[in-house]
């Protein structure tokens, strides 16, 4: 009979710890379960302080290793995507003059440091990663946390990964193809073949998958100052003939001028990446507010010069013509190095993909850990101390969407429950402040700020509804599409669930667990910042 190797040893005890432990915190009365079986954990029975931890000589974590720095490249790569680069016109054609736009363009940078700024006070109250679905859990409880989880799972993040990539992958091969479209097979096997690679990036180590986006968070801002300086060249040569009777011609529609105000904001989103992390910031209470601090007001202005300069160059026409304005612009401005800003666009794209699977496979991680998701998901490598199985949940989901040829179309199924679901977290805020008055906030913002922005929300809630009904009574309808979902796999006791679906996920469980190297992690009830194992 073959030996097994101390390594072996390891791992197998490890796997019959994590999965005695499962079955301990499933069941009050502790009864038998077997291996096979396996049901979701409800979050009172994996928050219960009356449990005594082993000692920090026996734990394991996810290491905090996201410093300042590797913190406003997270928030400025993921703000920074594609948008900038090639559709920057959505805002001009409602708006329909320069004037307008820009200060569309101010007023959407300033109501998203708003947002921001709320966010870092939570994000320091509540030191749970997971952004907005953490704070609707500690405000609103289990139920209306559940469904803003579902929806990410089941369409936002993997919907959002997926045109990222797929846009990273048309502007690779556009050399290649500088008459006709690329191949839509190559097209989405090198999107799924980028997804992988950061996956994999990200499963390896937490800095690798920093180190990357510091890389092109880099690129992508020298491009775009390098679009602004040859802008403000084209101005001090006295190109400023555009900015004659700037406003002639602006919207007076209510309506339109709503829907100009929403196409800004959308490109501003993002700023909350940081707060998916939370638990890996290094010094978070300082670290968070200050990288959000020194991020918003970097790319508000970014956004503002990189839009005069296209309007420098380029009249209102030719903005509402081009497919690509950056590319556009270049093709006037740089010449034979024209080539340079399509290849700028595919590092955003690279680097904004990076940004969204690190926050996304956190935000299931956390989901897991809260018993709202089978608990595989919040298992991390032994030695590597990152969530393996997350972040190959959340790649299997992009790649499924890869395969959807009109996934552009789903795109607009969740602008109504994202909206809802940041103004319910700061909404939360405001509640917290009520509920719970003398909780430490080592960051405390006046109370205008979260009243001004939950104001706001509410008009960006109703926009959608006025002017994309059909879509989003469909998103509305994805959302509510998890409730069965929730009575099943988390308000039913584990008892009274199918025993099939208890075996299913028991089989899978341990031989994920075994493949992946990984163990199983919990919160510790002493202290929210310590996700931690305990084993003997």
């Amino acid at each position: 009979m073959p030996r097994l190797s101390c390594q072996d040893c390891d791992l197998e005890s490890w796997r019959i710890h994590s999965l005695s432990t499962m079955a301990e915190r499933t069941d009050d009365t502790k009864s038998q379960i077997s291996l096979a079986e396996y049901s979701p954990i409800n979050k009172s029975k994996r928050t219960d302080g009356s449990q005594e931890q082993d000692g920090d000589q026996n734990t394991l974590q996810l290491k905090k290793e996201i410093s300042l720095i590797n913190g406003i490249s997270l928030i400025v790569g993921n703000m920074i995507g594609s948008g900038i680069f090639v559709s920057p016109k959505g805002v001009l054609i409602y708006s329909k003059s320069y004037g307008l736009s820009l200060i569309i363009w101010a007023v959407g940078g300033i109501f998203s440091v708003f947002g921001a700024l709320c966010y870092a006070e939570l994000g320091t109250t509540i030191t749970k990663s997971g952004a907005s679905y953490a704070y609707i859990l500690e405000s609103f409880g289990s139920f209306i946390a559940f469904i803003r989880l579902w929806t990410s799972l089941l369409i936002v993040e993997p919907t959002s990964q997926a045109i990222i990539a797929i846009t990273f992958a048309n502007y690779i091969v556009q050399p290649f193809f500088p008459s006709c479209d690329p191949p839509y097979v190559a097209c989405r096997l090198i999107a799924a073949a980028c997804e992988c690679l950061l996956t994999f990036i990200n499963c390896a180590y937490v800095k690798w998958g920093t180190r990357v986006q510091d890389i092109f968070t880099y690129a992508k801002v020298l491009a775009l100052i390098a679009i602004i300086i040859a802008g403000i060249v084209q101005i001090c040569q006295g190109h400023t003939g555009h900015f004659k009777n700037s406003f002639e011609g602006s919207s007076v529609d209510i309506g339109e001028i709503s829907l100009a105000l929403y196409s800004a904001l959308f490109s501003y989103s993002g700023w909350d990446t940081l707060n998916y992390v939370t638990e890996e910031i290094k010094n978070p209470e300082r670290n968070l507010p200050l990288a959000i601090a020194v991020s918003m007001p970097i790319v508000t202005i970014i956004y503002i010069m990189t839009n005069i300069a296209y309007y420098t160059v380029l009249d209102s026409q030719a903005v509402l013509a081009s497919d690509a304005v950056a590319v556009t612009f270049a093709d006037r401005i740089f010449g034979i190095f024209s080539w340079t800003i399509p290849i700028a666009v595919a590092f955003s794209c690279f680097g904004g993909l990076n940004a969204s699977i690190l926050a996304s496979s956190r935000l299931f991680f956390v989901g897991s850990r809260e018993g709202h998701l089978p608990d595989l998901l919040s298992m991390i490598h032994i030695k590597r101390f990152t969530p393996v199985p997350a972040l190959l949940f959340n790649c299997f989901m992009t790649l499924i969407y890869l395969a959807v040829e009109d996934v552009f179309k789903l795109i607009n199924y969740f602008s109504f429950s994202y909206w809802f679901f940041v103004g319910l977290s700061i909404a939360g805020q405001l509640y917290l402040r009520w509920k719970e008055p003398d909780r430490p906030r080592p960051l405390k913002l006046s109370l205008a700020f979260p009243i001004i922005f939950c104001i706001c929300t509410i008009f960006l809630v109703v926009v959608p509804l006025y002017s994309d009904f059909i879509n989003s009574v469909i998103g509305i309808g994805i959302a509510l599409s998890g409730i069965p979902f929730f009575f099943l796999g988390v308000y039913l006791p584990a008892s009274r669930r199918p025993q099939f679906v208890n075996k299913i996920m028991g089989a899978v469980t341990r031989n994920m667990q075994l493949l992946c190297y990984c163990v199983l992690t919990e919160m510790d009830p002493n202290d929210e910042k310590k996700p931690e194992i305990k084993f003997n």
